[in-house]
């Protein structure tokens, strides 16, 4: 794990030399890979939700080098999933996740080839993106119907990059999302979905997660941009609840996604989609922190975000990824989110 986030390291330079802990002026925001539910503050910048700053934003298709950049001081805010955060704390780097932003609701599947049955999967290749929600997904399937980690051929792909092998038949099963799962299910007849994150159990457990992370020393340098950063986040999904459609397009065009491809992740209603994200407001997202009263949604406890992310540490230990247990706490600064609540800010969303 270590050498491939060394590896990673080297490709942080990419955001430029320029980059840093931001200004007064400019942000530096990373987004993990290309993907709606990571695209809010896309939203604010074009809408001018947050005009005392601009917002230096960088598709990365590459998680690993995001979160070492982050680490690095090369970026201020990074959207990526929220497994990631037990392995912050293992390594110690100046980087804590600020908010949970929505769990996978059934858009994460599990994609076997045609002509396998799990059975035949021992030996055989399996891919998922290493330390990210695939990772994750796979080996707790794998677990499921009795195959240990090191008993398959494990490769280091994203969904979008597992089309290719998938379909010449060099893969057995891999990690997939929307719009990857229907291309390989139309064009490889035979092949099927075993698992997918919508299960109420996996929604209630909170593991399946995006979240916000900002670097430290942003936090506690420029604490009051770090807020408007934050705001101007939720703000960028009102704005999209209000007006889903335009908004979809936006994302299209930022994420360079077919538009109608942008629906069946994040919906068409302004809140959710089935089989794809379900979308927290912030008053939810404040409830999963413990700053805000009540329970969240989907099963998830008030203040549940530490114990979610204690229990991806047991996970992770399971699957070899790392090799001790953390205190998850420290991989969390729930403040910010605390600072919004009493400042008044709330945010409760619904369906249209």
């Amino acid at each position: 794990m270590r050498k491939c986030l060394n590896i990673a390291a080297a490709a942080a330079v990419a955001i430029g030399a320029g980059a840093g802990v931001a200004s007064a002026d400019t942000v530096n925001v990373g987004v993990c890979v290309s993907w709606p539910g990571y695209a809010m503050l896309e939203v604010a910048r074009q809408k001018g939700l947050i005009p005392d700053h601009d917002l230096n934003i960088t598709i990365f298709e590459d998680p690993l080098g995001g979160h070492s950049a982050l680490a690095a001081g090369q970026l201020d805010v990074y959207g990526c999933t929220a497994d990631y955060t037990p392995l912050i704390v293992d390594r110690g780097t100046e980087v804590v996740n600020v908010a949970f932003l929505n769990p996978s609701y059934g858009v994460d599947h599990i994609i076997l080839a045609p002509d396998t049955e799990t059975a035949d999967l021992k030996g055989k290749k399996v891919s998922a993106p290493q330390a990210y929600i695939g990772h994750l997904l796979m080996g707790i399937w794998l677990d499921s119907v009795g195959i240990a980690p090191e008993e398959v051929e494990w490769v280091n792909l994203n969904a979008d990059e597992a089309v290719g092998p998938m379909l010449s038949g060099d893969i057995s099963a891999a990690y997939m999302y929307e719009p990857w799962i229907s291309k390989v299910l139309e064009a490889n007849p035979g092949s099927k979905s075993v698992v997918n994150t919508a299960d109420p159990e996996v929604l209630k457990s909170g593991i399946f997660m995006d979240a916000l992370y900002m670097n430290k020393s942003f936090i506690e340098e420029k604490r009051d941009v770090a807020l408007a950063v934050l705001k101007a986040r939720w703000d960028g999904l009102g704005y999209w609840n209000q007006h889903t459609e335009e908004t979809n397009a936006l994302m299209a065009e930022f994420l360079q996604w077919p538009a109608e491809d942008i629906g069946y992740v994040i919906g068409t209603d302004g809140k959710s989609f089935e089989g794809g994200i379900y979308m927290l407001d912030f008053d939810e997202s404040a409830r999963l922190c413990g700053v805000l009263e009540g329970d969240g949604p989907l099963g998830m406890a008030n203040g549940s975000m530490t114990g979610s992310i204690a229990l991806t540490n047991e996970w992770w230990v399971k699957l070899g990824l790392m090799d001790k247990t953390i205190d998850a706490a420290k991989g969390v600064d729930c403040s910010l989110m605390g600072d919004l609540v009493a400042s008044g800010y709330r945010q409760a969303l619904t369906a249209h």
